[in-house]
């Protein structure tokens, strides 16, 4: 069966940005020209993917309009010539893929997140892309992991190595090599101490998942009795059964969620932009020269 579901959980506050996302969800910060979760959704809907759920919470409505009509604001640029690529790149956002929209009503953490497109799911696997990470890739990472799926028949999580340091704010996976960049998850530890460490590679921003997955976090959230609830804690369970991969991506990901992350993406980005990458180039060739 073909991935044609995708869930983007979007309902963090953006602490780390503040005060940025104090009014602005931090999902909608700008790359260049192009808000972040735009670039996930467009991911997913370059691997294949026709129909996304995108989980919110209170203040989050300007993500819902963004990957809507602007009938005013595209009726305003119909008849220029001058403006008619930037009306079809509007028009474009609304048609990218089916967007649908809940409310994550308790902020629980990514596993009560992902429980919440129980429904939307229903028995088709799906793809997880995280909110907070973009990331950019010629062969799109959930296509990537999509055709791991399709060949296994479980579930596939996109990996990365990490700094010791980095490791610790992240997870750490135990893995056995299959072949090139695919290992099969033994077992996964959340935010681990240095001595928990199981390895250097960490999950970073994409899954794709089955249905399996509902029991498990179903059965976590009703032993939790405050805090946070770990999506990786069902992931792990998952490959101590042998039902979870780790795909090694070829993309470089941003932390959106992450002050130096939205200004690397902004800067890297920038500098293969058609529009202003030359002038870019030029301008941070000149800036160089002052530090």
């Amino acid at each position: 069966m073909k991935v044609k579901k995708a869930v983007i959980p979007a309902a963090g506050l953006g602490t780390r940005v503040l005060p940025a996302s104090k009014a602005v969800p931090k999902e909608m910060l700008n790359i260049v020209d192009k808000p972040a979760i735009q670039y996930l959704v467009e991911e997913a809907a370059a691997a294949g993917v026709e129909d996304i759920l995108i989980i919110t919470n209170r203040g989050k409505g300007v993500i819902e309009d963004h990957f809507d009509h602007a009938f005013e604001l595209e009726k305003n640029l119909e008849g220029n010539p001058a403006k008619a690529e930037i009306l079809e790149q509007l028009r474009s956002i609304a048609n990218l893929a089916n967007v649908y929209f809940i409310r994550q009503k308790v902020t629980k953490g990514l596993g009560h997140a992902v429980l919440c497109a129980k429904s939307f799911v229903g028995n088709e696997p799906f793809a997880v892309l995280y909110g907070d990470d973009v990331i950019i890739s010629e062969d799109p990472v959930t296509a990537q992991l999509c055709r791991v799926y399709e060949e296994f028949g479980c579930g596939a999580a996109g990996v990365q190595t990490c700094s010791e340091e980095d490791i610790q704010k992240y997870c750490t996976l135990d893995v056995t090599p299959v072949r090139a960049n695919l290992m099969a998850v033994r077992n996964i530890i959340e935010k681990p101490s240095k001595d928990q460490i199981l390895s250097l590679y960490a999950i970073l921003g994409r899954l794709v998942l089955t249905p399996e997955i509902f029991p498990i976090l179903e059965d976590g959230l009703g032993r939790l009795a405050q805090g946070e609830f770990y999506l990786t804690d069902s992931l792990a369970a998952l490959g101590r059964q042998g039902k979870m991969m780790a795909v090694d991506f070829d993309g470089t990901r941003y932390d959106m969620g992450n002050k130096l992350g939205v200004m690397m993406a902004n800067c890297e980005v920038a500098l293969t932009h058609p529009e202003i990458g030359e002038d870019f180039k030029k301008y941070i060739k000149e800036l160089v020269k002052t530090l």
